[in-house]
């Protein structure tokens, strides 16, 4: 076992450990939950014993969490999000968050809503932002909203739809279903 590989090894136990304190549940709850023994159990969660995957998976699911969120990376890499510019159609964004099925993002828009409907876009879900600063035309079907500085709006993406900045950049945090996030987040092809 490489330095690393005990390392994720510790922070794994100390995890299991921290989330059953937190949940306020003894050896013996947690145990019964994952049907472990308390005294395997406690093994595991002192280093004693090494964690199988068909332990490690059903200590995830008592508790609550994915087996990925027990064994995911503590690297550096990880805290610091950097903006991704597209300059082509005027976006930078933030990727506020790293799991699958929803994306937060938080958008900076410096271009203008399309001028013709052609340039709408529809896709099964919903979409729901806030302003953060500045103003957004949404364009939705046939109607035009400007949605302002402490507002937020939420529309099925059913409807045909586009946004752009009005009168100078916007700052947007915006949730996307895996089809918003296609649509509005990847660069241009």
């Amino acid at each position: 076992m490489t330095q690393e590989d005990g390392e994720l090894d510790a922070l794994v136990r100390m995890r299991i450990r921290s989330l059953r304190v937190a949940m306020g549940w003894s050896l013996d709850e947690l145990a019964a939950r994952c049907y472990l023994s308390p005294s395997t159990l406690s093994r595991i969660e002192t280093g004693h014993r090494r964690i199988g995957l068909d332990q490690l998976t059903a200590i995830a699911r008592a508790l609550g969490t994915t087996l990925d969120q027990l064994v995911e990376s503590t690297a550096d890499d990880n805290v610091v999000i950097r903006p991704r510019h597209d300059g082509e159609r005027g976006i930078t964004t933030w990727m506020l968050n790293r799991e699958p099925g929803v994306t937060v993002a938080k958008m900076r828009i410096t271009r203008t809503a399309p001028a013709g409907a052609a340039d709408l876009k529809v896709h099964p879900g919903r979409e729901w932002f806030t302003v953060l600063s500045g103003t957004v035309v949404l364009l939705l079907g046939d109607r035009r909203i400007l949605v302002e500085t402490g507002q937020a709006a939420e529309f099925s993406t059913m409807i045909p739809h586009a946004f752009g900045a009005h009168d100078g950049p916007a700052e947007i945090i915006g949730i996307f279903d895996h089809n918003g996030e296609r649509t509005h987040l990847r660069p241009a092809d």
